[in-house]
């Protein structure tokens, strides 16, 4: 079969249920091929059901056919096992056609095959057959074989057509010996290949910098992302806890009012008690008074002389009176002192809040994560990177550092101390804490806090 140039797949005797070459090959009445066990053992499992289908065309059938040795086929296999016939599909490396972007054979008529070589003698491609006379014939030992390009034009001198081996650095072009008696005379030229090599070297110091910058930024990345969750778990825990503390602030003024309120009604009740005393004494005194005065008055209105002598002599002097205590004659007594007191609680409470308020929003602005960069650390780091791409490049100046936001920063520019990405600009506003229970107002901070006089009291 292989001298009449039939090629056999090896997928042509595959039984499609174990995927192997076919054993004991068997054909059903739709005419697809099984191995014997296999369609046996796959029509079994419908044996409950009455009904046996096809594995490939889903044909039925009923009652379940009888299974017959497919000697014809069986004959085929065997020979395809032992004249050992292709058993693979034939591979698609140097032998197969041109497809897509495969550089096409040159040499090949009708359906070209796939280039797998290029010379840059005779500028033409060949395919693994028509390469052979370039590693087989002596007039070709002297051409130099590629990978297959489309692009073997621009490797040609367009002036001289002659090959281009040579690179002049001071022109930064390739050219071809010719080019070195004409235009590139006295030029600072060396081979292709040696520049090559000189590049390469380049290219590995600069693929070793930028993996030491990506190693170096994505380590920054980590400590910046283990620095944001902890500010974040450390600010809500924060939170928590002065959220407790104004909380428990809060409670103590709720307590400290009822006490006040307290105090005021146990002064009241007790001033209201000593003078409601001092009333029922006073009103006592004012009877016994009264009741004498009227004797006096009957005994002076009596007649009878012997009587009335009797009567003097046995009179008593009235009892003196208790001592008064100071009373205030102010008609509009009132806890007038106490508001005052209460005025001046309030005016200490709100300066002692305003200086602890400041104090707490600059300590908070004080808790940053990026802080001011550090200008020799930069220029240190971005050093290596700006000294290798200067061997590629003629600029003699190197960009200045980029930030975060991708923005030039001179390293001599004041940075901003709260925030070193921020451009030098006017001082960040802060909060002016207005009086205390009141919203807070963004404004400027007074620069001194007079502490209002307290007057002293007895």
């Amino acid at each position: 079969m292989a001298q009449a140039g039939v090629l056999l797949d090896k997928d042509q005797f595959n039984c499609s249920i174990c995927l192997d070459v076919l054993r004991d090959p068997v054909t059903i009445p739709c005419g697809h091929s099984y191995c014997c066990h296999c369609i046996r053992n796959y029509w079994d499992q419908d044996d409950l059901l009455g009904l046996f289908v096809c594995p490939q065309c889903r044909h039925s059938f009923t009652p379940r056919p009888a299974l017959a040795r497919n000697t014809m086929l069986a004959d085929v296999v065997e020979k395809f096992r032992t004249t050992g016939l292709r058993e693979d599909s034939p591979p698609e490396d140097g032998h197969g056609f041109a497809r897509g972007d495969d550089v096409e054979c040159d040499v090949c008529v009708g359906r070209k095959k796939r280039a797998v070589k290029s010379c840059l003698v005779c500028l033409a491609s060949y395919c693994d057959l028509h390469v052979q006379p370039h590693y087989e014939s002596a007039a070709f030992k002297k051409h130099k074989l590629a990978s297959a390009s489309r692009r073997l034009q621009e490797t040609i001198c367009p002036r001289h057509d002659k090959l281009l081996e040579v690179f002049c650095r001071t022109d930064r072009r390739c050219i071809c010996y010719l080019c070195l008696t004409d235009e590139h005379k006295g030029h600072d030229t060396v081979l292709a290949e040696t520049e090559i090599q000189h590049k390469q070297r380049e290219l590995g110091d600069m693929k070793q910098s930028s993996q030491f910058r990506i190693q170096q930024r994505e380590k920054e990345a980590q400590e910046l992302r283990q620095a944001i969750f902890s500010l974040t778990r450390s600010a809500r825990a924060t939170a928590e806890e002065c959220d407790a503390i104004f909380t428990e602030m809060i409670r103590s003024m709720e307590l400290k009012r009822f006490e006040v309120r307290e105090l005021i009604k146990a002064q009241e009740k007790m001033a209201i008690t000593e003078a409601e005393q001092l009333l029922e004494k006073i009103q006592k005194e004012i009877t016994e008074l009264k009741k004498n005065e009227a004797e006096l008055d009957q005994l002076s209105r009596t007649e009878d002389p012997v009587h009335f002598l009797q009567s003097c002599e046995s009179l008593h002097a009235p009892a003196a009176l208790s001592a008064s205590p100071s009373l205030s004659a102010d008609p509009g007594l009132s806890f007038g002192p106490v508001m005052t007191a209460v005025a001046d609680f309030k005016g200490l409470l709100q300066e002692v809040c305003q200086g602890g308020f400041v104090s707490i929003y600059e300590r908070v602005r004080a808790i940053t994560i990026v802080g001011p960069q550090n200008a020799a650390a930069q220029c240190n780091t971005m050093l290596v990177g700006q000294t290798v791409s200067a061997k590629l490049t003629e600029s003699p100046t190197p960009d200045p550092p980029l930030g975060l936001d991708q923005t030039p920063v001179s390293p001599l520019s004041p940075l901003n101390p709260l925030n070193p990405f921020l451009s030098p600009g006017p001082s960040v506003p802060t909060f002016n804490f207005s009086p205390f229970g009141s919203k807070l107002s963004s404004g400027s901070r007074p620069r001194h806090l007079q502490r209002r006089p307290i007057s002293k009291r007895k």
